[in-house]
């Protein structure tokens, strides 16, 4: 019976201290709100308010698996955690710190935040050190997995005056007080330079000691400017390490060197907070990157020559050839070197103009002039004037010594002629990206003026290797059959071909000008070929006055008339293209879906090749049609600033471009320019399999 009661005072024993001890922690947090995504609660690191005037305090969430919070600069969704005071007594003013954020990086949308369990750590300062401290805390906060759920809790926190003892919790908070980036000293890490290049490039260097093994950058400004993940090199085995973004386009304003910015460097439980400006990199060559670029712009150049988007002027690469067949080596060689100058001089023209763009802050692109209907309006007179030539409607007449040196000598053609004609071949080879040309076009609108010119210059000397390769060998075209009468049946099949040309960049006129602009330019066209074709039944200024009265009609046709939406997609497989949205993209492959994601254009060639070869025939048709992957279609015939910002963030500034996304993918899987089947279905497995 004694020992009974022994029994029964020891566990009443144990039973008060188990009280005791619930209430003094009751005393150092608020309890726990709890939710369908997780819990949180405010916890104090002392049990009462001491005499330093100040609390360390702890906002502290536990979340479910696959759920997450937002840090202070949530990236491109999301925002972050904020608490409304109201109602509590003696508190001056609470600040709150952010421990190192995670990334999360899906379907080309970059956020920042925290998953499964996080203290933010708070400072309260108190208005008088002697009384207690009451807090009322309202937080708003938004929670995320694949869908986004705003949640607001109501937490109550009272601190007795008294001293100041170590709370249950103060270990929890001052494990996450460690991980908020301070200056780098006691991390070991220091800012070396911040820099950008007139475009908007920036690079941030940063030393380490010990070195950094998986290190991230997040970049802020005041002006809520946003940037994209950065490309990390790691250098001296770790000890240096570079970081290269880009802002985001249409978020900011003016230019990286105006405001301050707030860089956080994290590797791990490691991190760095500086505020810097942004200065201009030293003077000096940046030669490094550029000298491995050139062969790949000579060699992107070189495969232009064989792109779709270059077939429609091969006739005049072909007759250009042709004409000069039994011609003397010298003339062989000036009418090639011509032809050379007029693709040179164009890529230098397009290094011009793409340049002072970038300079007056607008998106550039490769091809980006199609998306102008006063362009197109000017390729479609250029085209009929040229089909006109070839049918033999007018003839341009050569100067004396140039007629007279190429008589009987198989040189019907002037030097401006070939100009013109190599010329013209460029204008019409920019609207469709190549092998290799994208990765030089890439680094090039990355860089400056200095870096656009010279790969430019190397893409134009690329595409006029050909060219070059005739005037160097001239016996090439001399051993061709002679010109004769065969040659006006050549000219004419020509000229029809040039003809398809005009009709097509019309059918792209009335998507992004509206139809009646199209029937319009090409009635005119069409009664220019009729005045032109009434030869000497007219007098020459007559039909000259005519066809420019005509033109001018063609390009008043390109104002003033409202775009149409782009027609649907004739194929079988037209209901299953989405409207391409990088929100709904994420969503899909939170979802663990495969996205297979097309950025085309109307007056993309390449692009309509990889279609009807590749995408709407074969076992990658009936992979579309299967319901097992999401077709995503950016539709870049007109200008838009998203599908060029989607672009650059793969380095990419033309099309054609298809990505493929999903569980083994989540960042994108990039495909060749050129589609093959096995190309595509390799990227399709390979994203299905999470990683």
């Amino acid at each position: 019976m004694a020992f009974c009661r022994k029994i029964g005072a020891l566990a009443g024993l144990l039973l008060g201290l188990s009280w005791v001890g619930t209430a003094f922690a009751g005393v150092a947090d608020s309890g726990w709100s709890v939710n369908e995504q997780g819990q949180l609660r405010l916890v104090s690191a002392v049990t009462a308010v001491g005499d330093s005037g100040s609390v360390q305090l702890g906002l502290e969430f536990h979340l479910k698996p696959g759920w997450k919070i937002y840090w202070r600069s949530p990236g491109d969704a999301g925002y972050p955690p904020s608490i409304d005071w109201k109602g509590s007594d003696n508190l001056a003013e609470a600040v709150m710190s952010w421990p190192a954020p995670h990334r999360f990086s899906v379907s080309g949308l970059e956020t920042m935040g925290y998953k499964d369990e996080v203290v933010l750590p708070i400072v309260a300062r108190l208005n008088d050190a002697t009384r207690p401290l009451s807090l009322r805390a309202a937080v708003d906060y938004l929670v995320c997995q694949v869908t986004c759920v705003p949640q607001r809790a109501d937490l109550v926190l009272d601190l007795p005056a008294g001293k100041a003892e170590a709370g249950p919790d103060a270990h929890v908070i001052n494990r996450y007080l460690a991980r908020v980036p301070s200056d780098g000293a006691r991390q070991g890490l220091s800012l070396v330079s911040a820099t950008a290049t007139d475009s908007g490039a920036m690079t941030v260097v940063v030393a380490a000691d010990p070195p950094l093994e998986n290190p991230d950058l997040f970049v802020e400004r005041a002006d809520q400017m946003q940037f994209g993940k950065p490309k990390v090199h790691l250098e001296q085995r770790g000890r240096r390490v570079v970081f290269e973004t880009m802002p985001v386009a249409g978020t900011g304003e003016g230019s990286l060197f105006d405001k301050p910015v707030t860089l956080t460097v994290v590797d791990g439980n490691r991190g760095m907070e500086v505020v810097s400006g942004v200065a201009r990199p030293e003077p000096g060559p940046r030669l490094g990157k550029l000298f491995a670029i050139m062969g790949v712009a000579l060699l992107g150049g070189l495969i232009l020559n064989v792109m779709p988007c270059v077939l429609p002027v091969l006739s005049l690469k072909v007759l250009g050839l042709i004409g000069h067949a039994g011609a003397e080596r010298r003339h062989i060689r000036a009418g090639f070197l011509a032809s050379a100058a007029g693709i040179l001089s164009s890529f230098l023209v397009l290094a011009l103009v793409t340049s002072l763009i970038k300079a007056a802050g607008a998106s550039v692109g490769w091809g980006i002039q199609f998306q102008q209907p006063l362009f197109l309006v000017v390729m479609v007179m250029i085209i009929t004037l040229f089909a006109a030539n070839l049918f033999g409607l007018y003839e341009i007449p050569l100067p004396q010594w140039a007629a007279e040196a190429g008589r009987g000598k198989g040189n019907p053609h002037s030097l401006m002629g070939h100009f013109a004609a190599g010329a013209f071949a460029t204008l019409l080879a920019t609207p469709c990206s190549a092998p290799f040309l994208g990765t030089a076009i890439g680094f090039a609108l990355a860089h400056g003026p200095f870096e656009i010119f010279t790969i430019f210059i190397l893409l134009g000397l690329g595409m006029a290797l050909p060219y070059l390769a005739v005037a160097t060998w001239p016996q090439l075209a001399q051993r061709l059959p002679r010109p004769g009468k065969w040659m006006i049946t050549v000219r004419r099949v020509l000229a029809v071909v040039l003809v398809g040309t005009a009709a097509w960049l019309l059918m792209v006129l009335a998507v992004e000008a509206g139809r009646e602009a199209g029937m319009i330019v090409g009635g005119l066209m069409a009664a220019a070929l009729l005045v032109l074709a009434a030869g000497r039944r007219l007098p020459s200024m007559a039909r000259l006055a005519a066809v420019a009265l005509l033109a001018v009609g063609a390009l008043a046709a390109s104002y003033g008339t409202v775009p149409r939406p782009a027609a649907p997609t004739p194929t079988a497989l037209k209901g299953l293209w989405k409207p391409f949205d990088k929100e709904a993209l994420a969503k899909y492959v939170a979802q663990g879906k495969v996205v297979f994601v097309d950025v085309t254009a109307e007056w993309c060639l390449t692009c309509q090749v990889n279609k009807a070869t590749v995408v709407y025939r074969g076992k990658v048709a009936d992979k579309l049609a299967s319901g097992d992957v999401i077709a995503m279609q950016a539709d870049w015939t007109r200008p838009d600033e998203a599908i060029a910002a989607y672009l650059a963030s793969f380095g990419r500034y033309g099309i054609p471009f298809d990505a493929v996304y999903g569980p083994g993918a989540p960042d994108g899987l990039a495909l060749p320019e050129l589609l093959t089947e096995d190309a595509v279905l390799e990227a399709l497995e390979k994203a299905k399999k999470p990683s």
